[in-house]
């Protein structure tokens, strides 16, 4: 976790940014002494949590604070200062947490273990699938779902690809697709069934039907029977 702290004292940021980086999950700290030099932080680094001190240099840290409310994705703000009669209106600009100097390492901590939980909570969780199993003619590759661009069949032959391979295998597509997350992939003709997130195009083909042509330069046919669905699938009706 990255952290950024803002005050306009050396010596206030340079005690934070040790205590701070006492805490075993921050693994560095930026500061900065003013707004500007705040958001130019904010765009380069992009940091996970910010301490902002509430009297800056002739500014004030409410200010910088209302910048974060237009961000897309804020960061997670601590207000740290030396004045105790601004709490409420710090909550007022969806600050976190509200911490008063002389700062203390235990009370730091707390803030910070408190802002990795909220952190953690908010962050989407990452959908695996199982893998598939791909017999080969001497091994069984193991396979996993999102890896794979483009499954096909001719004449009882099953093609996988993936970015750089192509697994060939006896078996019925039928029988695959039943091991295929439904969230991934698209049955687009009798014979293909291809990987929506690796979609690089779709054009216009003959008798109103679809080609699609996929990140590894594969060209899937999309056979009238399925356009419909096709279409649906990936937002074009």
């Amino acid at each position: 976790m990255h952290v950024l702290i803002v005050d306009d004292e050396p010596l206030a940021r340079e005690e934070l940014s040790y205590l701070v980086m006492q805490h075993p999950k921050i693994t560095s700290t930026a500061e900065a002494e003013s707004v500007e030099e705040a958001m130019e932080e904010m765009m380069d680094q992009k940091p996970d949590i910010v301490f902002l001190d509430i009297h800056l240099t002739d500014e004030s840290g409410f200010d910088l604070a209302e910048k974060f409310t237009h961000l897309k994705k804020a960061p997670y703000l601590i207000f740290a200062t030396a004045y105790d009669a601004y709490a409420l209106k710090a909550f007022q600009v969806n600050a976190k947490d509200y911490l008063l100097k002389p700062f203390e390492e235990q009370k730091i901590h707390q803030a910070l273990d408190k802002a990795l939980k909220e952190i953690a909570q908010q962050q989407p969780t990452v959908q695996t699938f199982e893998a598939i199993p791909i017999q080969g003619e001497d091994r069984i590759y193991l396979v996993a779902p999102e890896e794979i661009y483009l499954v096909s069949v001719e004449e009882r032959q099953l093609n996988i690809e993936t970015k750089e391979q192509r697994y060939q295998m006896t078996g019925s597509l039928n029988k695959i697709e039943q091991k295929l997350p439904t969230e991934l992939f698209l049955k687009t003709h009798r014979s293909f069934i291809l990987n929506r997130t690796k979609i690089q195009e779709i054009q216009p083909w003959f008798n109103n039907t679809l080609q699609v042509i996929l990140e590894n330069g594969s060209r899937v046919p999309v056979s009238r029977s399925y356009v419909k669905q096709f279409k649906e699938s990936v937002g074009l009706q």
